[in-house]
């Protein structure tokens, strides 16, 4: 006996969510139910259905046709609904208000000393009267709050205008804000990406930045979730690619490059520091000993066409200082001029980019590909 239409609707009707404890038609996601003759057609529209879902709609639409009619046949179709992005004005404008230059600094390697860049960077920075801000975006391995003396301190929340804001602690006149703070020293931090994102954009977003001349974030090495959010989430300036001599580590540099120039992120760079570039011993600095290689900074500032904004050399002094929690750039030496060159470097070229580029827009990456 032929199945008709009511009795479709009527099973449809008693096929339960279990999640929701409601019935399959109470979502409205039945769009079509043709029959014709032993040809029955039954279209779905529904947001991004699991496997199980649609496995178990299938089977009990078949087995009850099958059941009533051997020689029916039942086809099944699930339209998939796109979701509507709104735009709102809070979602449009600026992310982070009264922050004029938002700086990334990155590695394709670990261990090339990005960190100790970063925080010398942003010291050197205050030094010359700029007003600062750094993020330690390295979710998994934070290193900031030592870098700066202050793993014992804790952030505050205030309420300012009915937000609830994280202070940045203010350590040397650089305002600094890590995952760890939030973390014991010893904890591992073993977050999924999604987890590690939704934590940036915290450290972004709900905190009280104030007025900022330059925003340092520090990243983790490598290409991966928290860049993609970062892009997606703040208007970069532009980024800063670390490197050492070292041919295995220029090649990872190459990888940090070609994510910034990717046609659905294109974030300016703007220049490449080698670091580790020679080795002297502190009783005569005038031997220079090549540890990693000789001149791979440079080759590669000139095949990439990127500024190579400094050469910094591998010295004892400089990990002292980090260990200790007083950035380099503060010691009133060799120490602190060549970091604060570097400083100077990094404004001019920031400078020049604001010039003849137009203002950076938060990413918007509409799909996958060269991203998963």
């Amino acid at each position: 006996m032929p199945v008709t239409k009511k009795e479709i609707l009527d099973l449809l009707q008693s096929i339960q969510i279990p999640s929701e404890g409601k019935s399959l038609m109470h979502f409205d996601v039945l769009k079509d139910l043709t029959i014709n003759g032993e040809d029955i057609k039954i279209k779905f529209s529904v947001k991004n259905p699991t496997l199980q879902f649609r496995k178990k709609i299938e089977s009990q639409i078949s087995h009850f046709v099958q059941e009533k009619d051997p020689s029916s046949t039942v086809n099944i179709e699930f339209l998939i609904k796109e979701k509507k992005i709104i735009k709102t004005e809070k979602e449009t404008k600026k992310p982070i208000d009264g922050i004029k230059n938002i700086i990334a600094v990155a590695s394709g390697k670990g261990g090339v000393g990005k960190s100790t860049i970063s925080s010398n960077l942003a010291a050197s920075l205050n030094i010359l009267g700029k007003k600062v801000g750094l993020i330690d975006a390295d979710i998994y391995g934070p290193s900031m709050p030592i870098m700066f003396d202050v793993e014992k301190e804790k952030p505050i929340v205030s309420n300012i205008g009915g937000q609830s804001l994280i202070e940045p602690i203010i350590s040397y006149g650089v305002k600094l804000l890590s995952i760890g703070f939030f973390s014991k020293p010893s904890d591992a931090i073993v977050w999924r990406g999604p987890m590690a994102s939704k934590a940036l954009n915290q450290m972004i977003h709900q905190a009280n930045w104030g007025e900022l001349d330059y925003l340092i974030i520090d990243l983790p090495p490598g290409t991966g979730d928290i860049h993609l959010t970062l892009v997606q989430s703040l208007p970069l300036t532009g980024s800063i690619i670390v490197t050492t001599p070292q041919p295995i580590s220029l090649i990872d540099a190459k990888k940090a490059v070609a994510m910034f120039r990717m046609k659905n992120i294109n974030v300016p760079i703007i220049g490449l520091v080698e670091n580790m570039s020679w080795f002297s011993p502190e009783d005569d600095t005038k031997k220079k000993y090549y540890i990693f290689g000789k001149g791979g900074g440079g080759n590669l500032s000139k095949d990439l066409g990127i500024p190579l904004l400094s050469s910094f050399p591998l010295l004892e002094s400089v990990r002292e200082s980090s260990d200790v929690g007083r950035p380099a750039a503060l010691q009133n030496n060799e120490n602190s001029e060549m970091f604060k060159k570097f400083a100077k470097q990094v404004i001019e070229k920031t400078h020049e980019r604001n010039k003849n580029l137009s203002k950076t827009e938060r990413v918007k990456i509409t799909h996958t590909k060269g991203c998963s």
